[in-house]
């Protein structure tokens, strides 16, 4: 399949230039089909042909809940709604008979996952179930747009052939994975779309403004999502994936203009090891009909040449571990109306054409393959339950010691993904550490989810392949910082398992205690502490901090960054505080501790080492060069997770905004060329009068450059002046870089950007080559790499011993303020819960570090 099937590029040519005058159905429709000419097309709902303009969000779920209305072949439900409240719809598509039948259906497809059930199905009666989802991009629009003709056809098409596939197939329709980017981005194209269409790629119709279309409203790439599920769409996308287990699931993107048209199977080396090799078949199968229906319309297209299987985030990849065949579609995009590439002028019908070419090719192949990926279905799920009873790891066992959320968190995304979790029956010790009924969860392999189980819990170092499209390693125990133990077949009994969880509760919180007119202390172990404490500031309560340990008069020992609330002196009554603290404690799973007095061991609780805190009032940097990625995840951590109110100011903006408004302000991965020399000016003045400065990734080196925050970066081993063939030169430089992998950080507990950690080996996630050489004073690296740091994922062995013993956090000091770099983001993908608390800690605490801790040589600025 190594080819690439073609017209000449003349005939692309014109093609693309045909339509760009000419886009009506009978472009798109295959001309041996009838339809009805009673049915609405369309332009008759809309009001212009598909390709004209690009369709927005609220026209295309008008145009889908209005064939469902029109048409006994389709119904359609909302199983979302995204953060902008555009609801997501899936339409069911089959004949009349297998919708009066429709939920016998659904119950079949689901008991083909189960080994205990499936033996007993006839599937030669069985439909096949194929789902299509499209643009989870915005800004890749040709999918969602040829949705519109997809529903079309199967609406409106005639005769025994449509009869048969509608009687033989279920059809699910997902015409919008990514509402919020994709209104956006046609809100642009169509702004700047010219009555005459202009081809110029410089146009501003193909410049999108910052952040772009690509991304949902907080930012996130929702196609890493499936198996973190983070968001609202990927939650309610995937409880109806497995309400359906379908067979088949497509998945319709766009790549660059310059390219052609791609399909899986990708790169075979690159697939990840759990998948059986009888998907990567069944894959190239169905990719013959794909080949056969391109080169009908003459559209260059490859395959197996680019793009892996490996995350089993993707969406064309998630199917994978769960029994079906995810398939990929990349068409090259128009990023508008029409744009010259080097194939010609590449127009959006054109686009429109190759995916809804290739969406009727994959409903022919799972009509003609029906039985065959059904029995896939069935046997992978057999398969994986015998592989389970072989298995070396009987269960893994995990949980927070002194923080159930977080532990909690990693439970509820594991039901989702209709994985069998438990309590322990009893408590029990290994390696040290004690689970019991009440904080901990386990986790059976001996179950038919169980390579999904393996590449959520494993931890990988060899690969096949050093190249990798996305992330190497994400293993969840360590991205969740958690205490876990892998149970051996020998260590693990049936008869330690629990209760079988039917749901997964939020942990309780209480006030212990009862009320004081004194003080109450809740320790900043819990995940939601900030949040709590955020909640009293808004109240206007004066909060204080506690440097140092303390036991209270029952003998209850409070650790570093204890959080202090003082009854006396405040705002509002002593009765109005206790409400306050049962609540946040409810509110947050935290315990809150009723102190009657002062008195205390260690040190007492008026103290020179318990220290006043100032609310944060926070500001991030956006815009032209910032990671879009990174600012978004960081954003959604303080808005949606923990309620912080958040300026979002465009970087330009520094040279002339007032910046006195803000205490803390957060700098993401990115470069600031739009900050003038006035700018960085202001910035370095801002700081010096005690301002918290946030700098992740490469912010970090513009800080340092820039003289704002004094860090030094390793400079990277001399380049190899060994000859090498040119055709090895692509993956010999792909492979020294470091797509993703999970690594082992010493982390300073008294330090307070290490408030609320327990254990001072501490994951990170890392996918940059910033190597930060830790500073000449030894109290301003909070974290610092071990000297052999990698724990899960793909890292080449000189980036490896360029990484260890470097600095993963440093701290410098300018004037009264404190400038943090930290080389790599603590808030990737908003599953990366473990490391949440070091960038909370630098916006709650970096007001009260030491000047004297900070880095050494800052006074030779």
């Amino acid at each position: 399949m190594r080819k690439i099937y073609a017209l000449a590029t003349a005939a692309l040519v014109f093609l693309s230039q045909w339509t760009m005058a000419q886009a009506d159905l009978s472009y798109y429709l295959p001309q041996d089909v009838t339809y009805n000419k009673e049915f609405l097309t369309p332009k008759d709902i809309l009001g212009y042909n598909v390709g004209e303009w690009h369709v927005s969000h609220d026209q295309l779920a008008m145009y889908m809940r209005q064939m469902a209305q029109l048409s006994d072949r389709i119904t359609i439900e909302e199983y979302a709604r995204t953060h902008e409240n555009r609801p997501l719809y899936l339409l069911t598509i089959t004949s009349p008979e297998n919708h009066k039948n429709i939920q016998r259906i659904k119950e079949q497809h689901r008991q083909l996952t189960d080994p205990n059930a499936s033996g007993k199905l006839d599937i030669r009666n069985m439909p096949g179930v194929v789902w299509m989802g499209y643009s989870v991009h915005g800004n890749e629009p040709s999918g969602s747009n040829a949705s519109l003709l997809a529903v079309y056809h199967l609406a409106a098409a005639q005769g025994p052939e449509i009869e048969k596939l509608l009687n033989e197939t279920v059809i699910l329709i997902d015409p919008s994975i990514n509402p919020d980017g994709l209104n956006r981005f046609a809100s642009w194209v169509n702004t700047h779309r010219s009555k005459n269409l202009v081809t110029d790629p410089n146009s501003e119709e193909f410049s999108e403004a910052w952040p772009r279309g690509r991304t949902n409203h907080y930012w996130f790439d929702l196609n890493r999502d499936w198996l973190p599920l983070q968001h609202p769409e990927s939650k309610g996308r995937l409880a109806k994936f497995h309400e359906w287990k379908p067979n088949v699931l497509t998945d319709h993107h766009e790549m660059g203009t310059n390219s052609t048209f791609f399909f899986q199977p990708g790169i075979p080396s690159r697939n990840h090891p759990l998948t059986p090799a009888r998907n990567y078949d069944l894959t190239k199968k169905i990719a013959g009909f794909h080949a056969k229906a391109l080169d009908k319309i003459g559209s260059f297209y490859y395959t197996e040449e680019s793009f892996d299987d490996f995350y089993y985030g993707k969406g064309s990849t998630y199917p994978d571990v769960n029994g079906a065949i995810g398939i990929l579609f990349e068409q090259a995009s128009s990023r508008g109306h029409a744009q010259e590439s080097v194939n010609g002028v590449l127009t959006f019908p054109f686009t429109i054409r190759n995916q809804f070419t290739t969406t009727l090719s994959t409903l022919e192949a799972v009509q003609n393959m029906r039985e065959e990926l059904l029995n896939h279905q069935r046997d992978f799920y057999r398969d994986a339950l015998k592989e389970s009873a072989k298995a070396p790891v009987g269960a893994y066992v995990f949980h927070a010691e002194k923080d159930p959320a977080r532990a909690y968190h990693l439970a509820e995304i594991i039901h989702q993904h209709q994985i069998d979790i438990y309590r322990p029956q009893e408590k029990f010790t290994i390696n040290n550490v004690t689970y019991t009924p009440e904080n901990s969860y386990i986790v059976p392999t001996n179950q038919p989810q169980y390579r999904l189980i393996e590449g959520m819990f494993e931890r990988r170092t060899s690969f096949q392949d050093s190249l990798f499209y996305d992330v190497s390693a994400w293993t969840l125990p360590l991205a969740f910082n958690l205490e876990h133990a892998n149970l051996t077949s020998r260590q693990f009994k049936r008869n330690m398992l629990g209760q079988k969880l039917a749901s997964v509760d939020f942990p309780a919180g209480q006030v212990v205690g009862g009320n004081s007119a004194y003080v109450y202390a809740f320790e900043w172990h819990g995940y939601y502490a900030p949040r709590a404490l955020n909640t009293l500031f808004n109240h206007g309560l004066q909060a204080r901090v506690a440097t140092d340990r303390f036991t209270g008069a029952n003998g209850k020992q409070f650790d570093y960054g204890t959080i202090l609330i003082p009854v006396t002196g405040q705002p509002v009554s002593a009765e109005r505080i206790h409400e306050l603290m049962t609540q946040i404690a409810k509110d947050n799973g935290i315990m809150v501790h009723a102190i009657s007095t002062g008195f205390t061991e260690g040190i007492n609780l008026g103290s020179p080492g318990i220290y006043t805190l100032q609310q944060p009032k926070v500001a991030m940097l956006i815009g032209d060069g910032v990671n879009s990625n990174d600012a978004g995840e960081a954003w959604h951590l303080l808005d949606h997770r923990f309620d912080i109110v958040t300026s979002l100011i465009n970087a330009e903006s520094v040279n002339r905004a007032d910046l006195s408004r803000y205490n803390v302000m957060i700098m993401a991965d990115g470069s600031y060329g739009s900050i003038s020399e006035i700018g960085k000016a202001r910035l370095r003045t801002w700081v010096q009068q005690g301002g918290t400065l946030i700098g992740m990734g490469n912010a970090t080196r513009w800080l340092a450059d820039n003289k704002i925050g004094n860090f030094t970066f390793k400079q990277g081993e001399s380049n190899n002046t060994e000859r090498l063939p040119y055709a090895t030169m692509s993956n010999t430089t792909g492979a020294q870089v470091i797509g993703g992998a999970i690594f082992e950080t010493n982390l300073d507990l008294t330090h307070p950007l290490g408030y609320g950690y327990y254990n001072s080996k501490l994951p990170v996630f890392r996918d940059n080559r910033l190597f930060m050489e830790p500073s000449k004073s030894p109290y301003a690296n909070p974290a610092v790499y071990t000297a052999n740091p990698l724990l899960s994922g793909y890292i080449s062995k000189p980036n490896l011993k360029q990484l260890g013993n470097t600095a993963a956090i440093s701290v410098s000091a300018l004037g009264g303020g404190k400038v943090i770099g930290m080389t790599d983001n603590p808030n990737f993908r908003a599953f990366w819960f473990g490391t949440n608390k070091l960038f909370l800690n630098s916006i709650f605490f970096g007001q009260i570090i030491s000047g004297g801790s900070a880095r050494a040589e800052e006074a030779a600025h």
